[in-house]
């Protein structure tokens, strides 16, 4: 039964009546990161119950972040072509099927290929959440719904482990997926009841090969878009190789216990709190250059503090984690700014930026997990130099968009 959009509101009412819009957008972005982070404490024991090495049960990660890359591609062109809302709900079908499955695979192969299928739908909340914001609103009140969301999709990676570690506990490493599918079912029904679909049938653009290939390549030879994202991935994958490392810095590094992955994630989580509700406070009042200058000087002084305090200090509590709050609040702050950005430079596909935009930053999470990560979770200086390293190679792409947008403008 489709459901009437809700109408444009005046900015001081449509803050506050687009609430409920704004935790339902969050809680479908959440399922990514539930669908990484819940099952991390379980990975000691799926290693002893399927008789693999742990690097092999780290590459069901791997298997679920290529095709959420891929699927990325094209979740935001097919709500472009056929809308919003019905993507979403036949995404999230997929999703319960795939958790089932996970739940109950026999081999390590089984549950590879259904953490495959898990991130071939997963990532739809995510792009078509980002679309959806841009359909209704703009300028400060896109910030602010955008930091809204932000502040409730916080809460997803401190809880994913925690209710992960004590399911696994409880129950065993199969009612961590049962949870996943029953997450997925609670949201089905809020999004049949609640999610408007925001895209008019004459809005739409046709789902053809010629249509898309115009559209993508459009967007993807476009340099400013491309530094943008760019930008926005590295900062964001300096921190995600954190959450990928989790089992190895928590239990290894910092010899934490299942029950005790809160050390790493609720820092993280301080920290994506405090940069969205700083976002949102700042929509109104600060250009997103004066923001985004503030929220990397925020990621330069943690991450930069948090190489030399291992370069002098073995690993210890809480030292080895603050840093991540530090961090993690710049990410926060520029991330309203920059996804925004992106998505404004093709107003009239913005499905498709927002699929281009997801595919890069899905790709670079994916590359972390398979290469970067291991490569570092030795020490946690390796992880304070790694993060150090894409922060500042996300800090010269987004130098070079500034210069190239400068120079549009002065062409322009």
């Amino acid at each position: 039964m489709p459901i009437t959009p809700p109408s444009l509101s005046p900015p001081g009412r449509a803050s506050h009546s687009h609430r409920g819009l704004a935790f339902l957008l969050a809680s479908l972005s959440a399922l990514g990161p539930f669908s990484t982070d819940t099952y991390l404490p379980s990975f000691r024991d799926l290693s002893h119950h399927f008789g693999v090495p742990a690097l092999v049960v780290q590459q069901t990660l791997t298997a679920y972040m290529l095709p959420f890359a891929v699927m990325t591609l094209w979740q935001g062109a097919l709500s472009d072509a056929f809308g919003r809302r019905r993507i979403t709900l036949a995404m999230l079908v997929v999703f319960l099927v795939a958790s089932l499955g996970c739940m109950l695979a026999w081999s390590i192969g089984v549950l590879m290929a259904f953490r495959a299928l898990q991130g071939f739908s997963a990532g739809a909340g995510m792009i078509i959440g980002r679309a959806i914001v841009r359909d209704l609103f703009s300028g400060a009140e896109a910030h602010l719904l955008m930091s809204r969301i932000a502040v409730v999709f916080a809460v997803a990676p401190v809880l994913g482990p925690i209710i992960g570690g004590w399911l696994h506990v409880w129950f065993g490493w199969r009612s961590v997926f049962a949870f996943l599918a029953l997450f997925a079912g609670v949201l089905w029904v809020c999004c049949w009841q609640a999610l408007p679909e925001t895209l008019p049938v004459e809005q739409r653009h046709p789902f053809a090969a010629g249509s898309l290939l115009r559209g993508y390549r459009q967007v993807c030879l476009s340099a400013r878009f491309v530094t943008l994202v760019l930008a926005l991935m590295l900062t964001g994958v300096a921190s995600f190789i954190y959450i990928v490392s989790a089992p190895a810095f928590v239990q290894n590094i910092l010899h934490g216990r299942e029950t005790e992955f809160y050390w790493m994630f609720g820092p993280i989580t301080i920290g994506l709190l405090l940069g969205a509700g700083l976002a949102g406070r700042l929509a109104e009042h600060w250009s997103s250059l004066r923001t985004l200058a503030l929220a990397y000087g925020f990621m330069a002084l943690a991450a930069v503090g948090n190489v030399l305090f291992h370069v002098f200090h073995a690993a210890a509590l809480p030292w080895s984690v603050m840093p991540l709050t530090g961090y993690v609040l710049g990410s926060a702050l520029a991330m309203p700014s920059l996804t925004i950005m992106a998505l404004d430079l093709f107003p009239h596909r913005r499905g498709m930026a927002s699929s281009c935009q997801g595919f890069m930053q899905t790709a670079g999470n994916a590359v972390a997990t398979a290469i970067i990560a291991p490569a570092l979770w030795g020490t946690a200086l390796r992880l304070a130099s790694g993060m150090l390293a894409l922060f500042l190679a996300g800090g010269i792409a987004f130098g070079i968009f500034v210069m190239l947008q400068r120079r549009a403008r002065r062409a322009g």
